[in-house]
């Protein structure tokens, strides 16, 4: 029983943080739809890394919409930015969205519950409660692996300035190591007084400018 509920309370976590673009998104009254207009005009007035951060936004709300991926493709190739490369496993997580994957991982939460309390007052079948708790931790199975592919970009950022230059140090005259080309993807690992220090998928790391990066998942 404690194993299950282990694994139940993982779910429930992962569900919560792959739902986090979602819950904010709509407290600020955006949804998948107008996420994607936004991108199309910022995409007309060419601001192609404000185009790339809201459809990549509005992907995580609508994983299943190929407008929104064969115009994200479109930009990232106008701007000569590679696509980001994804796994199999990433893919196929990806294909629910992160407010249906929190249900999914709540009922199988209460499946499994409804499975150990049955269990405890001898209710119904054996055979019907084990496949009952086979259900339940699938289901949380399903929310875990979406979690895990949705963690990384919790910490993806979006560069949206032009040629945006990296420092060594995190002050406005520190030396520059390299430039970042507007609507690049970059992994961000630390904050410090209006700096954030990024990582490239190249490996390269440096301190950029808070305002030349905005986060794919923004923060309250």
């Amino acid at each position: 029983m404690k194993r299950g509920l282990t694994w139940a309370a993982l779910g429930v976590s992962l569900a919560l943080a792959s739902g986090t673009i979602h819950s904010q998104t709509m407290e600020n009254g955006y949804s998948a739809a107008n996420l994607y207009n936004l991108a199309n005009a910022y995409a007309r007035q060419g601001k192609l890394g404000m185009a790339v951060l809201n459809y990549e936004r509005a992907g995580l709300l609508s994983p299943n919409d190929p407008d929104i991926e064969a115009n994200l493709k479109y930009i990232r190739a106008a701007s000569h930015v590679p696509e980001p490369p994804r796994s199999t496993f990433d893919r196929v997580a990806r294909r629910l969205s992160p407010l249906s994957v929190s249900w999914i991982g709540l009922i199988g939460l209460m499946t499994i519950g409804l499975s150990v309390l049955a269990a405890q007052f001898s209710i119904g079948h054996a055979w019907m409660r084990r496949i009952a708790s086979l259900l339940g931790i699938s289901m949380i199975t399903l929310t875990v692996c979406n979690g895990i592919a949705l963690w990384p970009t919790l910490n993806a950022g979006v560069v949206i300035g032009a040629q945006t230059p990296v420092r060594v140090s995190p002050v406005p005259m520190g030396d520059s190591l390299f430039v970042l080309p507007e609507a690049e993807t970059v992994k961000i690992t630390a904050e410090h007084e209006g700096f954030l220090l990024i990582k490239t998928r190249a490996g390269q790391a440096g301190w950029v400018s808070r305002s030349a990066v905005a986060r794919v998942v923004p923060l309250k």
